[in-house]
């Protein structure tokens, strides 16, 4: 059986990205350790937009040799303008996701931050997207999931989950954003522009909210060069290139995967134990996961029943 091609590459790249940024929940947690969540996203935002510079710089190159061409239904949008939009949706949902880490665990975290998987088909509606019957089965198998993760028996929801619940409004909005500007501008350069505008406006709130120590940087660097390196200047790279052929819901649905990532870490490194309950939750996540790829599997079994 043949499938569509780059589909399994564009889902590989996602599926890696959510395994980085769930990692970098546990690295989060370890890095607040030392310094506040402002200077935290300055430092390692930073450092994500500058390991993109040299390819930037290649990008550059070969757009002139071979010019940009955005899709027929749109025009090209220059990189800065588009970072400056995706970068300061960036920032409202990394300073409190990062914020919300100072009163609740990674693996929590991870699991409310992934609630985007459902806001993101429902969002679409607003602009007439139709993400289809089986992507919303995989985003209500991955809510179930979600719920069996991260509310408890008694149905709490702490000060540090209502922070990060209300960042994961802002991850929706994120994923709309670069599912929209991917195509249309060069990808490495929004991903550049948009961390440097993040950074930005974290390092001023820092200057304005939180005291600053060197010191304390430097004692939070591994997680910090992770978080900058990794997860920020590789992760969120491989989503803006994989967005630019993913539907919106589709990509929600496998960067929801984090979540599993996120506790799979915490259990790890951090020693946070997963109950009978958060393994079923990780199980309905992969099957929402698994859901999400029937329609692009169905149509080729389809044709090759037809064939003689």
């Amino acid at each position: 059986m043949t499938r569509r091609p780059g589909v399994l590459g564009n889902d590989a790249l996602l599926l890696l990205t959510a395994a980085i940024w769930g990692f970098a929940f546990v690295a989060q947690r370890a890095g607040m350790e030392h310094v506040g969540p402002f200077a935290y996203t300055a430092v390692r935002f930073a450092l994500g937009s500058i390991a993109l510079l040299p390819l930037v710089l290649l990008e550059r190159r070969t757009a002139r040799r071979v010019p940009f061409q955005a899709p027929a239904a749109g025009r090209p949008i220059h990189p800065v303008p588009a970072g400056l939009l995706a970068g300061t949706v960036l920032f409202g949902g990394a300073i409190l996701q990062q914020a919300g880490l100072v009163w609740t665990t990674a693996g929590k975290a991870g699991f409310v931050t992934g609630l985007y998987v459902v806001l993101v088909p429902l969002a679409g509606l607003a602009w007439g997207q139709r993400p289809g019957w089986s992507r919303w089965l995989g985003a209500g198998l991955a809510a179930a999931g979600l719920f069996l993760l991260s509310v408890t028996r008694a149905f709490t929801l702490e000060r540090g989950d209502l922070l990060v619940l209300v960042g994961a409004l802002f991850w929706t909005a994120h994923v709309h954003v670069l599912g929209w500007l991917s195509p249309r501008t060069r990808v490495i350069a929004l991903s550049c522009v948009q961390f440097a505008v993040c950074s930005l406006l974290s390092a001023v709130a820092t200057f304005v909210a939180e005291p600053v120590a060197i010191g304390s940087i430097i004692a939070a660097a591994v997680p910090i060069l992770y978080g900058g390196l990794v997860s920020v200047g590789v992760a969120y790279t491989l989503q803006v290139v994989a967005q630019r052929h993913a539907p919106p819901a589709h990509a929600a649905i496998i960067l929801s995967l984090e979540t599993v990532f996120a506790a799979l870490g915490g259990w790890l490194v951090l020693g946070e134990r997963l109950s009978p309950r958060g393994l079923a939750g990780c199980a309905l996540m992969l099957g929402g996961m698994l859901c999400s790829q029937l329609p692009l599997i169905l149509p080729q079994r389809r044709r090759e029943k037809k064939k003689p």
